[in-house]
Formats: structure tokens, C-alpha cells, sequence
């Protein structure tokens, strides 16, 4: 079997991965890891404060690759240079850079995606339109020229979505068709699946086939199980797997989806399918 785990990044990362023992961070790792439903110990993650010790998570998982996703928002920037220095090298693992237009300029940011993929080798970019200041819904107007770029380019998008939004008023999926409609070739890939707000993303979903969902950690929370019959059905293209580690436990993760209730007919591709041809790997 299979598994490209679309979402997993090393404590090392950052604070707020749990890179610092007995720092505010790492306890709140912890509570997430609990949040979330990790089995264990909480604390499963120290493994990966180094680069070995997250290596070995992934190849002990038993993962074909391991997405390691930057971010650049006001309050947290995870450099790209960093995202290719832990993926550089390693067959097993992808990275996805991090931008932001209101920090770097609209021209700015379009020479650090040319630069993130040309030159460090990342696989995709990563927008945070809601953790801006000010936050931005999706469909700001600000980010059309990145998105023209990156659909001319045919470079995939990665849209932070979900709860940890500061303000929940900008978790709304239905921000999205307008793009989708836009830039028909963008693939809009849309991390935490906009959860708790599942309906409203499987209801463009459905219209658009290229909004792809990870709902990641929140596949396992009360509110997802509609993910779980759109992809027996119409979504079997569109969601991906994603572990959330450090944040939960990347077999842990694995073994819950597998028993979700997924259709044997669809799981190679929710597991790796989908992803591989999204990034253009064989599967």
C-alpha cells in the first residue's frame, strides 16, 4: 500500500511544531495531539526535533512521500530555503513554499514562486489568505495575479483553511468558486478541508472538480463523516490523505482512515493517487 501523507512536517520545523521542550509551543502540540485524538503518548513527536528522527518517522510509517509545507503569514514565517533544506536530498519527502503578497509585494511574491520551484525544487505554494493582516477571504482581489501565475505555470495552490482561522467569518469555502471559475486549470488544494464548515466545501467541490480537499487532522472529528461518503462517490478524485504530524501520529493517522469507511475501489487514490498526479508522480 501506498501512502503520500500530504500534510507532515518535523517538530524542528518551528515553536509552534514543539521544536522546544518545555516552551508554550511544545505544550501546545501536545494539547492538539490530544485535541485531535492521538493515541499514546502525547509527546510522540520528540522523535522528530531532529532531522534523522523525522526521517525515521516517515520511513517507519511506511510513507511513498511526506509533504513538508512552508508558510509566510504576519505571525509565523517558515523560510523556503528551510523547507528545501530538510527536503533537499531525500527522495521521500516534497516541499511547498510559502507566500504572501501583501508582505512581499504582489511582484515579490511571483518572483519567490519562481524561485521556490525553479530553483529550490519545491512542489507547490502555500496562501494563508486568513491569517493576514488585515484577513483576506481567497477571492481578495490581491491574489489574482499570483493565481493567473501559478495557472499559467501549472503550479498547484495550497489554501490554509479551517478553525484556527483568527476570525471564523474567513473559513468560508464558498469564497472559493469565483477562483475555481477563474482558473478552471488552478489546482486548488484546500488544507484542513475548511472543517467544521464541510458541507459548504463539498457543495463547490462538486461543482468545481479542481477544489481538492486534506482534511487532515480534522478527518477524525465529529462533522467529517460527509468526506468520507462524497469520496465513495464523487469526490473519489478530489481528497487526499493527510496525517497533520507533528500533530498526530503519522501510522496512527494511516490506520483511523483506513477505518472510516472508505470503498476498497477508492482508497489507492485517496492514499496516493490523487496525490501523485497532482504533483506528476508515478503512481
Amino acid at each position: 500500500m501506498k501512502v503520500i501523507d500530504m500534510r507532515c512536517r518535523p517538530a524542528y520545523l518551528h515553536d509552534f511544531f514543539g521544536a522546544n521542550p518545555g516552551s508554550p509551543g511544545y505544550a501546545a502540540a501536545r494539547w492538539l495531539n490530544r485535541r485531535v485524538g492521538t493515541r499514546g503518548s502525547d509527546e510522540h513527536f520528540a522523535r522528530s526535533l531532529t532531522a534523522e528522527g523525522f526521517l525515521a518517522e516517515v520511513r517507519d510509517a511506511g510513507l511513498s512521500r511526506a509533504v513538508v509545507v512552508g508558510r509566510h503569514t504576519p505571525s509565523q514565517h517558515l523560510p523556503n530555503d528551510f523547507i528545501h533544506e530538510i527536503v533537499h536530498g531525500h527522495e521521500e519527502l516534497l516541499g511547498i513554499a510559502g507566500i504572501d503578497p501583501a508582505l512581499q509585494g504582489v511582484e515579490g511574491a511571483i518572483a519567490e514562486i519562481d524561485r521556490a520551484i525553479d530553483r529550490l525544487g519545491l512542489s507547490g505554494i502555500d496562501l494563508e489568505p486568513g491569517f493576514g493582516e488585515p484577513a483576506r477571504h481567497p477571492d481578495d482581489p490581491l491574489y489574482w495575479p499570483i493565481y493567473e501565475h501559478l495557472a499559467a505555470r501549472g503550479i498547484p495552490l495550497f489554501l490554509m483553511s479551517g478553525p484556527t482561522t483568527p476570525d471564523p467569518a474567513f473559513n468560508d469555502p464558498g469564497r472559493l468558486a469565483k477562483i475555481a471559475r477563474a482558473f478552471p486549470t488552478l489546482r486548488i488544494v484546500c488544507y484542513h478541508g475548511y472543517w467544521p464548515n464541510v458541507d459548504q466545501l463539498l457543495g463547490v467541490a462538486f461543482r468545481y472538480e479542481n477544489i481538492l480537499a486534506v482534511p487532515d487532522m480534522y478527518l477524525f472529528l465529529p462533522g467529517s463523516a460527509a468526506f468520507v461518503q462524497a469520496a465513495n462517490g464523487f469526490l473519489g478524485e478530489q481528497l487526499l490523505f493527510g496525517s497533520s504530524y507533528p500533530f498526530r501520529p503519522i501510522g496512527q493517522s494511516i490506520d483511523d482512515f483506513l477505518a472510516l469507511g472508505f470503498k476498497e475501489s477508492v482508497l489507492d487514490k485517496l492514499l496516493c493517487g490523487n496525490a501523485a498526479r497532482l504533483f506528476g508522480l508515478p503512481t
